[in-house]
């Protein structure tokens, strides 16, 4: 299965696809200089295996032929059949080589992809928030808030990129503030059968069903009252536009909490090359992650607040960020320290 020495080097035309839980997503790269074809979003559930899906939506709709195929995908990889986490298909990167004609099959976690991003996205393709708007070539995070909230690292060493990734997601969050101590009885933890109680996870709190039990909380918190919302972008809509004060403070709190993970993570990787939020949520309510909270949150850490200030941080604003840090690293591989054993067919 896996390649015994190293060479990363896939031989074109190459397809690189982002295999959400939701949607696929897949651009063909025609030679190094990255020019590509796109192809509209793939809906999973249409397609009964992610073979039909390329089969269907991409090899029959173009005349190019992609020798290669790398592909991003939600969750561990290990062996010659990937299940993914939020999707029924399952990746066979041998069958994939047997039944569509690729010499070459590569896997990747997708937030080592959102990583390889967050090395090379443009000034335009990200959003700072806060005074500092340059992005230093230093060690950097990717937070993505979204169904889950993935973490990866991204450490420069050696004039190269190593992606790291992770499950930061499911470090603990605890109460700080007086607020904090009100709500956190409310909240839904993640549940241990091995334990008496549960510990609430940073994904608990930042994705779109986090943003849903800070609001329940907050209802609860406030004389049980009953919810007015159901969904995280209806919380989301009323916070922004100031029609249910309620809502606004969930949001609120949000920005806070996510600026508070994000400060550890940076502290942790000590990345003076920037802290950048991808995944869904973040460009939506980038109002609420202007206004300071964020922003505040991650600065506070003492005793290195004076670190944290120098520490910029953005919102991704790239439509298709993950397809950007693949095509990265498709076309230029020396540039990044990617550990491709065990993840590599030919």
């Amino acid at each position: 299965m896996a390649q015994t020495h190293r060479d990363d080097t896939l031989p074109f035309p190459i397809l690189i696809g982002d295999i959400g839980g939701t949607n696929a997503r897949f651009w063909i790269l025609l030679d190094e200089s990255g020019e590509k074809v796109s192809f509209p979003n793939v809906v999973n559930k249409d397609f009964t295996t992610i073979d039909d899906a390329i089969r269907s939506s991409v090899l029959e709709t173009t005349s190019h032929k992609p020798r290669s195929l790398i592909l991003a995908l939600a969750g561990p990889i290990k062996g010659d059949e990937v299940p993914l986490t939020n999707c029924p298909w399952v990746v066979r990167p041998k069958v994939l080589m047997a039944d569509l004609g690729f010499s070459e099959v590569l896997l990747l976690n997708d937030f080592e992809a959102q990583a390889l991003a967050a090395a090379t996205l443009d000034v335009d393709d990200r959003q700072h928030l806060g005074s500092l708007s340059e992005a230093p070539l230093g060690s950097r995070v990717v937070l993505g808030p979204g169904t889950g909230l993935g973490v990866a690292g991204l450490v420069r060493a050696r004039d190269m990129w190593f992606p790291v990734p992770g499950e930061g997601g499911h470090v603990d969050v605890g109460p700080r503030t007086s607020r904090d101590h009100q709500i956190w009885p409310h909240l839904t933890p993640v549940r241990d059968p091995n334990a008496s109680l549960g510990r609430i996870s940073a994904e608990e709190l930042l994705s779109g069903r986090g943003l849903m039990n800070i609001y329940r909380a907050l209802c609860k918190a406030d004389g049980n009252l009953t919810p007015r919302y159901d969904e995280p972008a209806e919380v989301s809509a009323a916070g922004i536009s100031g029609a249910d004060a309620r809502a606004g403070e969930a949001l609120s709190l949000f920005a806070t909490y996510l600026g508070r993970v994000a400060g550890d993570l940076a502290l942790i990787f000590m990345a003076k090359g920037g802290v950048f939020l991808a995944g869904g949520i973040s460009p939506k309510i980038l109002p609420a992650l202007q206004s300071g909270e964020f922003r505040a949150a991650f600065e506070d850490k003492a005793p290195h607040q004076a670190v944290m200030h120098g520490i910029p941080t953005f919102v991704v604003t790239h439509p298709q960020a993950a397809l950007h840090g693949l095509a990265a690293f498709a076309t230029a591989p020396s540039d990044f320290g990617l550990a491709t054993e065990g993840r590599h067919w030919r």
